[in-house]
């Protein structure tokens, strides 16, 4: 029971990390690098609001993560506009500036035990014998709600429409009409807000750590790189395929071997099936 309770917190974990990174890459093409910067932007923006400043901690969250996409639509005008198309400088420069971020919060101090954000909901409840605390539950429901939200939204919306159209095949969108750059910056600012969503979310469970920035860049690309980096469904598939496998590694071996299996299944997918499980990307047989 522990191991399905904890698969099932874990896995909703993992793709609540990846959603910000595939929504991105999904519409615009852009592999944002620069996703674990704003995932703890997110939670320190939140902390300082709250703490610092005193503001009631549920408009902390929304104001940070207001700020984040804001960031996130400001980082495509002003570096990703000059490099669209030209894939490897796209990955520099985002990666680029994610460790100038996180290495600027390192030095400026932002780090220890005292950065940490107080859960939405304290106490725990009793599900099969096995004790969950109520954090836990709230992650699974947001996580939840996060996905119909972003399904709703591309498939009854004008601005999720036009996401979709730019994804399907951007030539034919932007002879009917729709602005190719503007879709990417919104892509990139929907994506980095839900890097902070992410980060509000999961970050009560321990401490706001600089390095947990890299972290979560590497879960985002396992989840995504597992299940299609342009598949929505392909990353709850991919998350619950980690989520469990992780939760199994740590119960019967050490937990120390968790990162393992996220290392093992970029390698692996890579290897035998670069688009993913439900990625539409053409596999080598086809592009030869």
């Amino acid at each position: 029971m522990s191991v399905l309770i904890y698969g099932i917190t874990n896995s909703i974990t993992l793709a609540l990390i990846a959603l910000g990174f595939s929504l991105t890459f999904g519409i615009s093409g852009i592999a944002n690098f620069a996703y674990g910067a704003f995932y703890i932007i997110g939670g320190l923006l939140t902390f300082e609001l709250f703490i610092d400043l005193g503001l009631p901690y549920f408009l902390s969250a929304i104001i940070a993560i207001g700020i984040v996409g804001l960031l996130g639509f400001a980082f495509y005008w002003g570096v990703l506009l000059r490099l669209r198309g030209m894939l490897l400088n796209e990955v520099i420069a985002t990666f680029a500036v994610g460790i100038a971020i996180l290495q600027l919060l390192r030095w400026k101090g932002f780090y220890g035990y005292r950065y940490a954000l107080p859960v939405f909901v304290k106490g725990s409840v009793e599900i099969g014998g096995v004790a969950v605390d109520y954090q836990r539950l709230f992650i699974i429901g947001v996580g939840v709600i996060l996905v119909l939200f972003i399904y709703l939204f591309t498939h009854h919306t004008r601005v999720g429409l036009s996401f979709r159209g730019i994804a399907q095949n951007e030539r034919t969108a932007i002879s009917l009409g729709i602005e190719s750059d503007w879709t990417g910056a919104l892509s990139l600012a929907f994506g980095s807000a839900l890097a902070a969503v992410a980060a509000i979310m999961i970050l009560p469970l321990g401490i706001i750590d600089v390095n947990q920035g890299y972290d979560v860049l590497i879960y985002a690309l396992a989840v995504g790189i597992l299940g299609g980096l342009e598949s929505i469904p392909g990353i709850i598939m991919a998350a619950f395929v980690l989520g469990f496998s992780q939760i199994l590694m740590a119960t019967f071996f050490k937990a120390e071997w968790m990162i393992v299996i996220i290392l093992l299944a970029i390698i692996l997918v890579l290897a035998l099936r670069p688009s993913g499980i439900l990625g539409k990307s053409k596999e080598l047989e086809e592009r030869v």
